[in-house]
């Protein structure tokens, strides 16, 4: 079992700050999400009866938030065995999404776990715009605190922007920055940044990579190009790869774990901008088909939104609940 000094983020459990900074950004960076659907469902709960019409504009509220089928039908499922009274009040319908939510969300908050291998090498992969350089960054800050040798690789070879940015994560941090040119083939710097810190001795490395759409076939094989390099420093390279998801994009969200996951095995998830939607219930939806880890939430731009993240409050606080 590993040390629980090699676990950065994860299911805070029962220990889950509610209350506290953690809860406060929660509920606040959900508040779009919650307000929809707590708006949608006072409205069709207030002065209705529960029977099976409403049950089923229950659901229909429950899906149009992106909770997904099989989520929005197991609340409902829920709320119909309760056997509340004929007229059931939203709090009712809040208290049960909570728990829906919370018993989808609870085997996947698990924390990143840091393994035995040296350089432990992360891949951090996404479509443009989610959010990879900014979470590089957070994740460098957290690991250089705990006085790991980090090494940042800035294989988003196409951007000059996203150089400079990881080279100013790099200063902030003090992990060390590995770049070329924009423009440079990114596997061949993957395999020179991965050797070269294997003969330094660092503990850490991450790998920036191009924002590429999953349908996008040439682009995809580049990204997997830059796995099967990585393999020849360290056949067992990357030892974790993470999706970044913008919430924004909603249902889209599936796909992107799908494909991504078929192309260079994706083995966590970082879920992004959920400050930024009415759509957070897409996490669940994820949750509920893929069963991948979700190591972190980002709920603002603090270096803090890699706490522990908690399902319980995740619930909670998707629901509307205090």
């Amino acid at each position: 079992m590993s040390d629980s000094s090699n676990e950065i983020g994860g299911d805070a459990g029962e220990d889950a700050p509610s209350g506290g900074g953690w809860w406060k950004r929660l509920t606040g960076g959900l508040k779009r999400s919650s307000s929809a659907l707590g708006t949608a469902i006072s409205d069709l709960v207030t002065k209705r009866p529960l029977d099976m019409a409403l049950l089923r504009d229950i659901e229909d509220a429950l899906i149009r938030a992106d909770l997904g089928i099989e989520s929005a039908a197991r609340v409902t499922a829920a709320i119909d065995r309760g056997r509340y009274s004929e007229n059931i009040t939203p709090d009712e319908v809040k208290a049960v999404v909570a728990v829906e939510v919370a018993k989808v969300l609870e085997p996947v908050a698990t924390p990143l776990i840091i393994g035995e291998a040296r350089p432990f090498v992360i891949l951090v992969v996404g479509v443009n715009g989610s959010g990879k350089t900014t979470l590089i960054g957070k994740l460098a800050a957290k690991l250089t605190a705990e006085r790991r040798k980090v090494v940042l690789v800035a294989g988003d070879t196409f951007r000059a922007a996203a150089i400079d940015q990881l080279r100013i994560w790099g200063q902030r941090t003090g992990a060390k920055v590995v770049a070329r040119e924009p423009g440079a083939d990114a596997a061949g710097l993957a395999f020179d940044a991965l050797s070269a810190a294997r003969s330094d001795g660092a503990d850490v490395v991450i790998v920036d990579t191009a924002g590429r759409l999953q349908n996008r076939t040439e682009l995809m094989g580049e990204l997997e190009k830059m796995v099967r390099v990585m393999k020849k420093v360290d056949d067992a390279a990357p030892h974790a790869v993470l999706l970044v998801l913008d919430a924004t994009v909603g249902q889209n969200a599936l796909s992107q774990v799908e494909v991504f996951g078929k192309v260079v095995g994706v083995t966590g998830l970082v879920m992004t901008k959920l400050d930024g939607t009415a759509r957070g219930g897409i996490l669940v939806a994820i949750a509920e088909k893929f069963g991948l880890p979700v190591h972190f939430i980002g709920v603002g731009e603090s270096v803090d939104d890699l706490a522990p993240f908690s399902a319980k409050d995740f619930g909670r606080a998707l629901a509307g609940l205090e």
